[in-house]
This record gives C-alpha cells, sequence and structure tokens, in this order.
C-alpha cells in the first residue's frame, strides 16, 4: 500500500501558516501535515523527529531563518521556500534547484509547485543537493537590508483572524511600538484603520518609496501625502498633523531638515 505524502510547514506567522495548510489540503488533497513549526528551531525539531518528505519553509524567521533551518534539516527532503521578498527568488531557484512560493501565495503557483514535488515523490527522485546554494543563501541574509529595486507595493497585516494586503499607498504612516511595527492607513471607505506586524520599522522603510515616505522620528514613518501641516517647535523640533486623523507624529531635530523651508 502506498503511503500518503507528508509534509511540514514552518512560518512564524499563525495566519499564514494555517493558511498555507488550507490552499494545500485544496491543492494536494492526499498530502498530510504532519507538523506546524512557529521557528525555524521548531522546524529542524519537528523534522527530525517526523521525517516529512516535504518542507515548507519561510524564509525569513525570527532567530534561526528558513535558510539556516535547510541547512540543519540536510539533503533528505524536498524543500520549499515560502517569501515575500522577490529579491531573494534567485536565479537558482529559478532553475530548479530549490523551489519557492512568493507571498501571499498564488494558487496557480503552488499548482506548478505541488506538480513538480508529486512527480518527483512519484519517481523516487531524491531532493536536489543545494548545500553550496544554502550556504551562499545564508550569508546572503546576514547582509544588512539594502533598499529593493522596486518600492514594496503591497504590504500583509492580520486584523482579527484574517489577514490583508494593504496598498502601501494607502498608508499614512508607521510606527514602531516595541518588537512591532504599527501601521497606519485608509480602508476602501477611507477610514482610519490600524494593525500591528512583526517586521521592524527599519526593514519596512528600506523598502519604501523613499520619494513618498520619509523618515521624522527614530520611531516614525511618515507618507508625505497624508500631511496636513507641521507646525515648527523648539530646538528644530516638530508636530505633524495628519489629514483626517487626530494623530499628532513627533519630528524630531534629526530629522527636521526635512521641514527646514518653513
Amino acid at each position: 500500500m502506498n503511503l500518503p505524502p507528508t509534509a511540514l510547514i514552518a512560518d512564524d506567522e499563525p495566519l499564514l501558516r494555517e493558511g498555507l495548510a488550507r490552499m494545500l489540503a485544496q491543492a494536494w488533497p492526499e498530502l498530510r501535515i504532519l507538523a506546524q513549526a512557529r521557528n525555524g528551531r521548531e522546524a529542524v525539531e519537528q523534522y527530525r523527529a517526523l521525517r516529512p518528505q516535504v518542507c515548507f519553509l519561510d524564509v525569513h524567521m525570527p532567530g534561526l531563518s528558513g535558510i539556516d533551518a535547510a541547512r540543519q534539516i540536510g539533503r533528505e527532503p524536498h524543500l520549499v521556500f515560502v517569501t515575500a521578498y522577490d529579491r531573494y527568488a534567485v536565479q537558482a531557484f529559478e532553475h530548479g534547484a530549490l523551489d519557492y512560493l512568493v507571498k501571499p501565495v498564488e494558487a496557480q503557483r503552488l499548482a506548478d509547485t505541488v506538480g513538480r514535488l508529486r512527480q518527483r515523490l512519484h519517481a523516487a527522485q531524491p531532493a536536489a543537493d543545494a548545500q553550496a546554494l544554502l550556504e551562499r543563501l545564508a550569508a546572503q541574509l546576514r547582509k544588512p537590508t539594502a533598499p529593493s529595486a522596486e518600492p514594496l507595493r503591497w504590504l500583509r497585516v492580520s486584523v482579527g483572524q484574517s489577514l490583508r494586503l494593504i496598498d502601501v499607498d494607502t498608508i499614512d504612516f508607521l510606527r514602531s511600538d516595541d518588537k512591532y511595527t504599527r501601521v497606519a492607513w485608509r480602508d476602501e471607505g477611507g477610514r482610519p484603520a490600524e494593525a500591528l506586524i512583526r517586521t521592524p520599522l527599519k526593514e519596512v522603510s528600506a523598502q519604501l518609496d523613499p520619494r513618498c515616505y520619509v523618515q521624522v522620528h527614530r520611531a516614525v514613518v511618515v507618507n508625505l501625502r497624508a500631511i496636513s501641516h507641521v507646525t515648527r517647535e523648539a530646538n528644530e523640533t516638530g508636530s505633524i498633523h495628519l489629514k483626517g486623523r487626530d494623530e499628532i507624529l513627533p519630528v524630531s531635530r534629526s530629522y527636521w531638515h526635512h521641514f527646514r523651508q518653513m
């Protein structure tokens, strides 16, 4: 009797883990998800305990990244990396040495990936020997984040039990909130909305269009189009008043040069 194929999903965002599991249930009904890991270290532990045939690994996880987890997992399973960053979909991925999915995961892309995995498992094809590539990717991930060639267009946020894709143009400001970033945007009706994301402010702001989004405080990035007016205060500091929002944002002395013509 043929045993059903097995898999592990690792992502630090529960909604994204569950969303991928639901999509896989539709695209690959016979697949058994043996475990869902919350980070890279858990992924390694769960793999060693359960030995699934396929591992879906989020590239960016706190602590141990998906790439580093894959290096520890070794050559036995087939690997699929899940990433919100197109720049990590390097040429080697396209050539088939490693498979990847870009968030938000599209049904057709997932179907193509499932088709390849099914074929490899049916043919008892060994997983690709990608240790050298994983070493290069791990080194790349450790480098400081550089601005993307293309500015970020969409941002994923969790609102209650749902995952929303926010058009970056609708964001009024972003504010660092402990280990999170608070995103303030306008919904479809133009009403103010807010949510927290786990990505640090520095990492998000590096991907925004610098012509529209400027840092005005060590903890605040604002959309210039959302500003109603700016008031000058003592010692070259100031306050930003937003269109249609009561919240007032601080401008620190280090960033007052954006408004120095006042």
